[in-house]
Parts: structure tokens; sequence; C-alpha cells
């Protein structure tokens, strides 16, 4: 017969208290995930469609995991394994469908890309004869690249009167009140309000870049007039106190102090409204128009951009139309990729350093 060990700490005649709970064992989650998914499996593998199994996988995990946990360790503990399960259900919801998305498109447009495609335009193309995207390519980054110096300076310069200047003013209250409203503008109605107002001055007949970016521009600024905004907010009042105090301008302050320290989410939020803009058709259409040919003029002749390129091939309802449909998407998501690596290389490079 064995006798129990007692702790040394305790007196005798009194029971030791386990300062530890039960726990489940660190590959829990994993086991009942693989259950979860052969629940799923099962029942696409006896006739259910394919979304039913991902849905009854699901419910199986996040019933199966908590109760496991409630019986094994606490109430508590059940309620932060379903919370934590919900949270990160919901992430891998959110990630289908774009992960289906980029998956589509790079099937569908990655055997399209060639040289060919990227230095071509569409001119006198017959038939099955080989064309290529450059004319758009080099109509989206001039329109896009206007549309930038037309809204970044007035965004950035309303976001500091915003902030600095007239805070609590009657005007600063219209200004923020419109914005909010042009934030929620349809593309199409921004693009018939540029092209009524080229109209007026240049005649019915006028089709042009320049119009294409006005009329991204008033899509960009409310974007970046918010984001900037919102930066300069985040930005410590005691470093402008600071700087005042050492009797430097409000002028200086902004430009040497306020601005370089929300640099980086200020880029972020240039980045994001380009991301805004440069998917837009409707406006472009309307106001730019669309050619087969490469122009480099802004200010004369109609041109193409990615995504009337895209909407122009689809039309088409051909196969070498709806290969180059998806080769067109393939790059423009290309280009928003790079877009914003470049903006987070920036942000990292211009951020206060914060090291000793």
């Amino acid at each position: 017969m064995s006798t129990p060990t007692l702790d040394p700490g305790v007196a005798p005649g009194r029971t030791a208290v386990a300062l530890t709970e039960p726990r489940l064992p660190s590959w829990a989650p994993v086991l009942v995930g693989v259950a979860a998914v052969g629940v799923g499996a099962l029942l696409w593998i006896l006739g259910a469609s394919v979304a039913v199994g991902v849905l009854a996988a699901l419910v199986v995990f996040l019933v199966a995991l908590p109760g496991w946990s409630a019986a094994v360790e606490s109430r508590r503990a059940a309620a932060d394994r379903l919370a934590t399960s919900l949270v990160w259900s919901t992430f891998a919801v959110a990630m289908i469908p774009l992960v289906w998305l980029v998956f589509t498109v790079l099937r569908e447009g990655l055997s399209t890309i060639n040289v060919q495609f990227l230095t071509y335009q569409m001119r006198n193309v017959i038939g099955d004869q080989q064309g290529g995207l450059y004319h758009a390519l080099i109509g989206t980054l001039l329109v896009t690249g206007m549309a930038m110096l037309i809204s970044v300076p007035i965004g950035i310069f309303a976001a500091i009167y915003l902030v600095e200047y007239g805070r609590g003013t009657r005007l600063a209250r219209v200004l923020t009140f419109l914005v909010d409203v042009m934030t929620g503008i349809p593309s199409i109605v921004a693009g018939l309000f540029a092209l009524a107002l080229f109209v007026l001055i240049f005649g019915p007949s006028i089709r042009f870049g320049f119009g294409g970016s006005v009329a991204l521009s008033l899509l960009m600024i409310p974007t970046v007039v918010r984001s900037t905004e919102e930066m300069l907010r985040l930005v410590p009042a005691d470093l402008r106190e600071a700087s005042y105090a050492l009797g430097v301008p409000k002028w200086r302050t902004i430009l040497r102090v306020v601005l370089p320290t929300a640099l980086g989410g200020i880029v972020t939020g240039v980045v994001l409204a380009v991301s805004r803009i440069i998917g837009e058709t409707a406006p472009l259409l309307v106001v730019a128009g669309a050619t087969d040919s490469v122009n480099t003029n802004l200010f004369e002749g109609r041109m193409t951009t990615l995504p009337v390129f895209i909407y122009q091939q689809f039309s088409l309802a051909t196969p070498k139309g709806l290969s180059y449909a998806w080769g067109g998407a393939l790059v423009l998501i290309a280009i928003v990729m790079i877009l914003n690596i470049v903006a987070r290389i920036i942000g990292r490079v211009f951020a206060p350093k914060t090291g000793r």
C-alpha cells in the first residue's frame, strides 16, 4: 500500500491546494480542426456541396473545442477558446474571397503575360494578331499621376488647415461636411461633372486624358483629406508645444515637426486613395474616351487606361479578348501591389527615428 507524499511546505493535517488548473494540450486545436475538416469532407463525399461541407466543419470546430475546454478546463477558458475560434474563423472567411480572387487572376492571366503583351498596342490589330496593353499602361500611369499631382497637395493642405488652423471654426465644419459628402459620390457622377465642365469650355467633342485626371481627383481628394487629417491628429501636442517653446513659428513647426512625424500615415493614405481610383472605369470612359494607340499627351486626344482596356476586351466576348482582359487585370493588381510596397518603404525610411 503506497503512502501519499505530503508537500513539505504544507503543515500536517492540511490539504495542499493546486495553484494551476488543468489545461488542454497544445495540439488540441489542431486535433479538433482535423476532425472538423474530416466531418466536412465526409459530407462532401456523401453528396453535399462544398459550401455545406465548409459550414459544417466550421460549426463542428466552434462547438467541439469550447465544449472540450469546458469539460477539462473551466467555463472562463471555454469562453476564451470560443472567442479566439470566432476571431480566427472570421479571419479565414474574410481571406477566402481575396485568396480566390488572386488565384483566379493568376490562373487566367499569367499565361497571357509576355514581352509582346506588355510592349505592343492594339492599333491595327485584327483577329488573332498579337496585340498588347502598352497604350493602356501608359495611359493609366499618366492619368493617375496627374490625378495625384492635383489631389495630394490639395488634400494635404486642406487637412493641415482643418487640424492646425481651423479647429472649431465654422469654415472647418463646412469643409469637413463637404469632404464627407464627396467621399460617397459615385464615380460616374464625378465623370459627368468633369465632362460638363470641359464641354462648357472646349465644346461637346472634347475627350482627353486630363479630363479623366480631374474626374479621378474628385474621388481621390476626400480620401487624402480624411487620412491626412487623422494622421495629423495623432501627432502628440507635446511636440508642437516644445517647438513653440523654442521660438519656432507655427508654419515651420508644421513643416519640420508635424508632417515628418505623420509622414508614414500620410503616404499610406495617399496609396489607399490611388488604389481607390486606379481601377475606375466609368469616369474615364465618359471623359477620356478610348483609343487603340499610344497617346502621351494628356491635353489632346483620347486616352485609354487599364480598366477601360479590360472592359473593351471583355466586351469582345472572344477567347482572345477574355485572355487579354485577365492579363490586364493581373497587370493592374501588380501595379497596386508595387505601389503599396513603395509606400511602405517610403514610410519606413522617412518615419521619425525612435532609437537612442
